[in-house]
């Protein structure tokens, strides 16, 4: 039954909304190895949960590089340019349940629907774009607003209340992830949050981190 009080909700993507087959993993593996010489950077870091620019840095770190913001700008810039050519070549599945709920929740009034991705803006609507759910989204929080994730978090809840024209206080803000980092940052920003098992991490796993509904999949889902 939908809720009179403004909604906003962000969705993540990797693992959540779609996923693109290890694309992502291997843009950033052709980036490093452009800039760095150095495919194997990332090797054993675990995108679950992270967002581009930590992988950078996280990258960076692990092949002796020196760390600033330009170096994770140029990483950054062309794992965009590699994940255009990747996203193509590798299959990529819609998550269970998702396209139903997205049509559920955009026929909402008083509610804003957007992204809480640790992917940048452009990589996020180019995988988006892989899958035809491009449409459903106009804002979001984005891993180019903040490499903690609670923070671009609070972008996109911020934006959402823009768009239903109230402040973000007289929201109610609803995270749906697939990992435990979604949960711990949603509530570093006093967001609900509904974890679904259909990235890398279990049901018991997502249910120990404590979000206010954890379940096996979207189908039949209501927020």
């Amino acid at each position: 039954m939908p809720t009179a009080r403004p909604t906003v909700v962000l969705f993540d993507i990797d693992g959540t909304l779609l996923e693109s087959g290890g694309a992502g993993r291997a843009a950033m593996a052709a980036a490093f190895e452009q800039l760095c010489d150095r495919a194997d950077a990332c090797a054993n870091i675990s995108f679950g949960g992270m967002t581009d620019r930590a992988i950078a840095r996280q990258g960076l770190l692990a092949v002796g590089e020196q760390v600033d913001e330009i170096r994770i700008d140029q990483l950054v810039a062309a794992y965009l340019a590699q994940l255009e050519h990747t996203l193509p070549r590798y299959p990529h599945r819609v998550m269970p349940g998702v396209n139903a709920l997205l049509d559920l929740l955009a026929a909402r009034t008083n509610l804003a629907l957007g992204l809480g991705t640790g992917n940048v803006r452009a990589g996020a609507f180019a995988k988006l774009r892989t899958a035809s759910l491009d449409g459903y989204f106009a804002f979001g929080g984005f891993g180019c607003d903040a490499e903690d994730r609670g923070e671009l978090l609070r972008a996109g809840a911020r934006r959402g209340a823009e768009r239903v024209g109230v402040s973000l206080d007289e929201c109610r803000v609803v995270v749906i992830g697939d990992t435990p980092k979604d949960v711990a940052a949603a509530r570093a920003i006093g967001a609900e949050v509904v974890a679904v098992a259909t990235g890398g991490f279990d049901l018991d796993t997502l249910r120990a981190t404590q979000p206010d509904r954890a379940v096996a999949d979207l189908t039949g889902f209501v927020l």
